[in-house]
């Protein structure tokens, strides 16, 4: 270790003698000018970064992402697609998981995103509640202010099975038709367009023959599926796009990794668009708005779905 002696020859008999010259007193705790850190100080230091890096994080995850909503505009080329119906604006949100980390007022501002896409069609994809159909009941006549001309759709997901007769009759004060293995056929300029809703896949019956039995033989159809993977088992029947959600896109994703975990019904659709393996059917899969498990988002931000239909 380099000492400052401030003029003192290291020669000099008397070491005892007082330094001369500026004044300066050794000094074993300057290296180069620089205070030195102790390895208790180090280790303090990073674990102060640590968790304050984790606090930051945490409070992001919690309080911020959370509330941060993605609007993804998408423009979707189908080559079966009635020429009617081209420009449609769909809209899709999903996973809304009232009563848990979200309320009326969060709806409400979903609400207003809504209405500011101007769709033609809004459909949403299951886990209206995190489990009591009460949690419906003051968001009613936010959902039923929404308008879009070609109609307001809903299915069921896996945590909309305690009370689907409740619940159901909730959504249809909302003005929305709840489809459970059945269609609904959209017409619009002398065509017809099928929107199909099946049952869930963990709580329900999924009957796909039983959604199509009304839908006329090469109708353009769109499937309403709250699982995700179930869209290997669609693309074997004439649907032609399948809208689902469940996953929450994983809710925490971490660089390189991605999700960590995603729930049984979207292990291998998570999140975004897809095609099916065989028939190359598009699966887009919405990330939901709401949070189940923990009130927790992170590089996975609450999404609304703004979809125009295009011919291919």
């Amino acid at each position: 270790m380099n000492q400052e002696t401030s003029g003192v020859s290291p020669n000099t008999k008397d070491m005892n003698q007082p330094a001369q010259g500026s004044g300066k007193k050794t000094s074993p705790d300057r290296t180069g000018g620089r205070p030195k850190i102790t390895r208790r100080q180090f280790l303090a230091r990073g674990a102060a970064t640590v968790i304050g890096a984790g606090l930051l994080a945490g409070g992001y995850a919690w309080q911020g992402e959370p509330r941060w909503l993605d609007v993804t505009s998408l423009d979707l080329r189908l080559q079966d697609l009635p020429s009617a119906f081209a420009g449609v604006r769909l809209v899709q949100f999903s996973d809304t998981h009232l009563g848990f980390n979200k309320d009326e007022r969060d709806l409400a501002r979903l609400a207003a995103q809504i209405t500011k896409a101007k769709p033609d069609l809004i459909l949403f994809t299951g886990d209206i509640v995190d489990s009591e159909p009460g949690d419906l009941v003051s968001s009613v006549p936010i959902l039923a202010e929404l308008k879009a001309p070609l109609g307001k759709f809903a299915i069921l997901g896996n945590h909309d099975y305690k009370n689907t007769g409740r619940l159901t009759g909730l959504w249809q004060q909302a003005g929305f038709t709840v489809l459970r293995n059945e269609s609904y056929l959209v017409k619009r300029g002398g065509v017809v367009m099928a929107i199909a809703g099946l049952d869930d896949l963990l709580h329900g019956e999924p009957d796909p023959e039983a959604a199509l039995k009304d839908v006329p033989s090469g109708t353009f159809t769109v499937l309403m599926m709250h699982e995700p993977d179930y869209a290997d088992i669609a693309e074997t029947y004439p649907f032609h796009l399948q809208l689902s959600g469940h996953s929450h896109g994983g809710q925490i994703r971490l660089p390189l990794v991605g999700a960590p975990f995603t729930p049984y019904g979207s292990l291998k659709y998570i999140s975004g668009l897809y095609y099916t393996p065989v028939k190359a059917m598009p699966v887009y899969v919405n990330r939901g708005f709401g949070e189940t498990l923990m009130p927790l988002r992170f590089m996975c931000r609450p999404e609304l779905t703004v979809m125009t239909l295009h011919r291919a």
